[in-house]
């Protein structure tokens, strides 16, 4: 068995070694190149741009604009399509805007023979522009007399929902309650992945060709033809090795764009690649949320009544929208919900001036754990009751069942993971060793739980197609859908599709290039989705595969085929013991002269189930008072992942969230001009991305309980180690100081503020 042990990664050695091929390193050097002119305004109209400047200089093909490109609005957001218009995302964006709604808007693009001609030529252009005020904040995006952004959202709302569980009016009537309430606001962050937005577009034999860094070469394919008004199979997506994406790939960012730009120079190929200041406004950012958490309870710390309101900062265009904020619902009504208290949620999406906010790892989970996590530490020392017996008071109980989704907690994995943690960060005793501490630098520690679901089924399809073929060789290439984007996806599918066929996981060939012409259909990378709906497709063509060997090998045996199985390579009787090995068969079956076949199996699983994945963060810090900074001393992280496919590379995964969930907590935000709208520090230099000098040893730990409704027991492992930490961090800050901080990330800036109000400096 190959499933549950640490093989290496099967594009390990292409990576270290410099091999593997990224989008920029297909495309040839004589190319084309493609520059985006942006907006100087956040927030206006353009009335004219002079391109005749531009157009005249030397190695200029092309100049377009607003005013030359095709007048369709598209969505750009990598949800699978359906033919549903409810489940369809804002179709708000065009290739080129007329309407500018950022700092940074794309308005116009130049083509030419270099980078050099390409630059000049954008200094060389001239725009007019109608002016209005910048629009930063939901408040601003809200207020009466403000411009509208986009046409069909009054107010600028993009979308607003009321959800009540149960009478929430009734229940807080109860007399002896406790209310607590609190305001906590998360911010702009930016992914940060290493290879920028990138991508190459050509014209073959009347078609469309795309290569790109992209998460769903599929669900892009659809986006662009979409947006240039062709049909569908007029387009083909190729994707190569990608340099991390985290969810800002799950987005048709500039492949659009591009594949317009190459049929306006006769299918030449052009290449368009966006500098790293360009990625920060241009593509998308996590949501910055302002929450409203009020709770009613009675004196033992049971919940009577709870609300959430929430202002999701959606930016400029619709992208993912309203899904973030409504998944952070979720989480709200779904982690504690022992005691079927009362509950109302009401939440709005709001266009602003800024980054357009779309998927970031944790899918707005991140951003309302943050706050429900404060929330329950507020709550627990105000009640003056233990933070984690108050927690598992009002926790979702096992055998719990959502009604919606029909996901089930089958096990109780919150509390497992937390006795692992406390075990690991020595939670009573420092507990106790903290709490009096009174000098200028102070520890202290603090945890966080979190929730989360696998894929994305009911709210949207879940389909994967797996294609598996033999080799004259007794090997087996793989091809889904599902991409590799670093996270290892590669790897698992390899193990799964080892032991499912009954091979070495030596003799799987993972086909890690996606291509929309011969890949089957998949959706791409993204909700934690990966492993748990690709284990299915692969599991159902396994099945067909081993039938067509089985029947082969009894032809080349002489025995009945239900008499022979495959293990390990080699064809078995009923005793187990090895008749062949595999590759007899495969090459006698592919140059037989008489019943010669090419041996292959595809199949389409379309999953109607979903999985919890639970787990929890505890941290360590160390406050200097006086300087008004965090340190942060020890961080672990531990969940239920069902069962690990790959041990090492699940302890990856979490190591890596846990670093930008550290990042979200203490040091990141993308910050604006106020006056103006330009972003002020869109640059990894003034961008304070956490460093490895910035973390302490991180620890990752599992609890591995089966997941029943998965072929290998198998569920979400790549979002939810960045979902607790910062909530956790908060915690650590508040035992050390006694000071809660409702805003992150704790920078200085703001823990001077709140040190200063509670009288500490």
């Amino acid at each position: 068995m190959c499933v549950g042990k640490s093989i290496p990664r099967v594009d390990a050695f292409e990576k270290v070694t410099g091999r593997a091929k990224y989008t920029d390193d297909l495309c040839e050097r004589n190319v084309l190149v493609a520059r985006i002119l942006h907006s100087t305004v956040a927030n206006g109209l353009v009335k004219k741009i002079d391109t005749a400047a531009a157009a005249r200089l030397p190695g200029v093909v092309k100049v377009v604009t607003c005013f030359d490109a095709p007048d369709r609005p598209f969505p750009t957001a990598g949800h699978p399509w359906s033919t549903d218009p409810a489940h369809q995302d804002p179709a708000d964006r065009k290739l080129l805007n007329t309407r500018v709604r950022l700092y940074g808007d794309d308005i116009a693009a130049v083509i030419a023979e270099d980078e050099v001609a390409a630059s000049r030529a954008l200094r060389a252009i001239k725009v007019e522009y109608e002016e209005y005020p910048p629009l930063l904040t939901v408040e601003d995006a809200m207020a009466e007399g403000a411009a509208r952004l986009h046409e069909g959202s009054p107010g600028n709302v993009l979308k607003h929902t009321a959800i009540a569980d149960g009478d929430f009016d009734a229940a807080v009537r109860e007399e002896g309650l406790i209310e607590v309430e609190a305001v906590y606001r998360t911010p702009v962050v930016q992914h940060c992945h290493i290879e920028n937005a990138v991508s190459f577009a050509y014209m073959e034999k009347g078609r469309v060709v795309v290569v790109s860094s992209t998460q769903i070469p599929h669900i892009a394919r659809r986006i662009i033809a979409q947006a240039l008004g062709l049909p569908w199979g007029k387009v083909r997506v190729i994707k190569p090795f990608v340099g991390g994406g985290f969810g800002n790939k799950q987005d048709a960012l500039y492949e659009p764009l591009n594949a317009w730009l190459t049929t306006l120079v006769g299918g030449r190929t052009v290449k368009l690649e966006l500098s790293r200041e360009e990625v920060f406004f241009g593509t998308r950012v996590r949501h910055g949320l302002k929450m409203r958490l009020r709770s009613f309870l009675r004196p033992d710390g049971t919940f009577v009544a709870r609300s959430y309101e929430a202002y999701s900062n959606q930016g400029a265009y619709g992208s993912h929208g309203h899904s973030i904020a409504a998944k952070g619902t979720n989480v709200f009504r779904q982690l504690y919900n022992r005691n079927d208290a009362a509950r109302k949620c009401e939440i709005w999406t709001v266009y602003t001036n800024t980054a357009t906010g779309g998927a970031m790892r944790g899918y707005g989970t991140p951003q309302t754990v943050f706050a429900i996590e404060s929330h329950m530490e507020d709550i627990a020392a105000k009640l003056r009751l233990d933070p984690i017996a108050f927690r598992f008071k009002n926790l979702m109980p096992v055998g719990y069942v959502d009604p919606f989704s029909k996901n089930k907690n089958f096990f109780p994995s919150f509390e497992q993971c937390v006795e692992k943690g406390k075990a690991y960060i020595d939670w009573d005793r420092k507990r106790a060793a903290y709490r009096n501490d009174s000098g200028p630098v102070r520890r202290g520690v603090g945890m966080a739980l979190f929730w989360y679901n696998t894929a994305v089924w009911p709210i949207s399809i879940e389909v994967s197609a797996c294609r598996m073929v033999l080799n004259q060789d007794g090997s087996v290439q793989i091809q889904l859908a599902e991409t590799e984007i670093g996270q290892g996806a590669d790897t698992v599918f390899t193990q799964m599709a080892a032991d499912a066929i009954g091979i070495r996981w030596e003799d799987v060939h993972a086909v890690t290039t996606q291509d929309t012409d011969v890949t089957p259909f998949g959706t791409g990378a993204y909700g934690s989705r990966q492993t748990y709906v690709g284990s299915a497709a692969i599991v159902q063509a396994t099945r067909l595969l081993r039938e067509k060997i089985l029947v082969h090998a009894a032809r080349y045996t002489g025995l009945p085929a239900g008499s022979l199985d495959l293990v390990g390579g080699n064809i078995v009787n009923s005793a187990n013991r090895v008749l062949c090995p595999l590759s007899e068969v495969a090459t006698d079956t592919l140059y037989h002269t008489e019943y010669a076949e090419h041996i292959t199996a595809e199949s389409t699983a379309q999953v109607k189930t979903n999985a919890y994945s639970f787990g929890c963060t505890f941290a360590e810090v160390e406050v200097d008072i006086p300087l008004a900074k965090v340190r942060l001393v020890n961080m672990v992280n531990c969940h239920d992942a069902g069962r690990l496919i790959n041990p090492l590379l699940a302890e990856g995964q979490v190591h890596g969230g846990m670093s930008m969930a550290a990042g979200f907590g203490m040091s990141e935000e993308l910050l604006y001009d106020p006056a103006t709208g330009k972003p002020l520090n869109a640059n990894l230099l003034d961008y304070k991305l956490p460093t490895m000098l910035d973390h302490p040893p991180f620890k990752a730990i599992f609890v591995e309980n089966p997941e029943p409704t998965s072929p290998f027991g198998t569920k979400a492992l790549g979002e939810p180690p960045t979902v607790s930490g910062a909530a956790a961090i908060r915690n650590a800050v508040f035992h050390a100081t006694g000071v809660a901080v409702n805003r992150i990330p704790l920078t200085p800036h703001i823990l001077f503020e709140a040190f200063k109000e509670a009288g500490l400096v």
